[in-house]
C-alpha cells in the first residue's frame, strides 16, 4: 500500500471530533502515503471541502450530533462528485439507516477501524472508484410531500411503542386521523413561509387536542403524540439527507420546529378548554 504511487498522492479528508482519533489515524494514514487534512466539526469540513480539493472523504458517522456526518458527505458529493465518500461509525444497530443511504456512500466502517481493512477498502475504491449519480437536491417541503404518508407510518410506529399511547385502546386509523390534517398543514406552512395563515396551521391541531380528550388521553399524552410526529420528521430527514438542499435546511427546520410547537399548544390548549368553549385562533390583529 505505501509503495504506491496513485495512493501515494491520494489527498484524504478526515473527520472526527474525538481528539485521540484525530492524532492517531491521520498519523497512520500519513505513514500509508496518503496526505491528509483532519478537521474536528462539520463548519470546519465544509470549509475545507469549498477551499481544497480531495480524493477521499473518511468521516464519522456522529461528528457534533447524530447522523450529521452525512451533511459533509452531501456536501462533498456536490462539491467534488469524484471524491470517495467513506462513513465511520461507533454503533452498528445505525446499519439500517446507512444501507439506505448507500447509494450514496462508497462504504462504511465500524469504528474501531480495522486499519489493514480500512487502507485496502480505500485502495479498492481510489482503484475502482464508483460512478456518481447525479443527486437531485430539493427543498424540504418537497421532500416532505413525497413523504407524507411516510411520516404517518413512522409515528404510528412511535406511538404503539410509546408505553403512554400503547395503552389506549385506538385503532390505526383513530391514531393517525387528526395527525393526518396537522402533517398537510405544516407541509402548506413549510411552503408558504412565515407568512402562512396561522388558522389554517393551528386548526387541525386544536381537532386533534379535542379528539385526544374524547378518545382518554391526558395532558402529557399530547404531549408523547407531537413527540412520535417530531421523531418521524426527522426520521424522513435523516434518510434523505443528501437529497435536501443543505443550504436551507436550517432556516427549513427552524420553521417546521416552530409550527410544532405551535400545535402543540394549540392541541394543549383545546385538550384543557371547557367542552362546547369556542376555539378562536389569535392573529397580529386580534392579540
Amino acid at each position: 500500500m505505501s509503495g504506491n504511487d496513485q495512493t501515494r498522492r491520494a489527498r484524504l479528508l478526515f473527520v472526527d471530533d474525538e481528539p485521540n482519533i484525530r492524532l492517531t489515524l491521520p498519523a497512520i494514514l500519513e505513514m500509508n502515503g496518503y496526505e491528509v487534512t483532519a478537521r474536528a466539526t462539520v463548519a470546519e469540513a465544509l470549509s475545507a471541502i469549498h477551499s481544497q480539493t480531495f480524493d477521499v472523504l473518511l468521516s464519522d458517522l456522529n461528528i457534533s450530533h447524530p447522523a450529521d456526518g452525512f451533511t459533509v458527505v452531501g456536501a462533498m458529493r456536490c462539491v467534488q462528485p469524484r471524491c470517495v465518500t467513506l462513513i465511520l461509525t461507533g454503533y452498528p444497530a445505525f446499519e439500517t439507516a446507512l444501507q439506505a443511504i448507500r447509494s450514496h456512500v462508497d462504504d462504511y466502517l465500524t469504528k474501531p477501524a480495522d486499519i489493514q481493512y480500512l487502507l485496502r477498502t480505500i485502495t479498492a475504491k481510489l482503484l475502482e472508484p464508483r460512478p456518481t449519480p447525479a443527486i437531485p437536491i430539493r427543498r424540504l417541503v418537497s421532500i416532505f410531500r413525497d413523504n407524507a404518508e411516510a411520516v404517518l407510518d413512522y409515528s404510528l410506529e412511535e406511538m404503539k411503542t410509546t408505553p403512554e399511547l400503547a395503552q389506549c385502546p385506538l385503532t390505526d386509523s383513530e391514531r393517525l386521523h387528526e395527525l393526518r390534517p396537522m402533517l398537510h398543514a405544516l407541509i402548506c406552512g413549510l411552503e408558504s413561509g412565515p407568512a402562512h395563515d396561522r388558522a389554517e396551521l393551528l386548526h387541525p391541531a386544536y381537532a386533534h387536542g379535542r379528539a385526544r380528550r374524547i378518545q382518554g388521553y391526558s395532558a402529557p399524552m399530547i404531549v408523547e403524540d407531537m413527540r412520535c410526529l417530531d421523531n418521524a420528521i426527522m426520521r424522513i430527514i435523516e434518510e434523505n439527507l443528501l437529497a435536501i438542499d443543505i443550504s436551507e435546511l436550517l432556516p427549513d427546520w427552524n420553521l417546521v420546529h416552530a409550527m410544532l410547537q405551535g400545535q402543540l399548544k394549540a392541541s394543549i390548549t383545546a385538550f384543557l378548554e371547557s367542552p362546547g368553549e369556542p376555539f378562536t385562533v389569535r392573529t397580529a390583529k386580534t392579540a
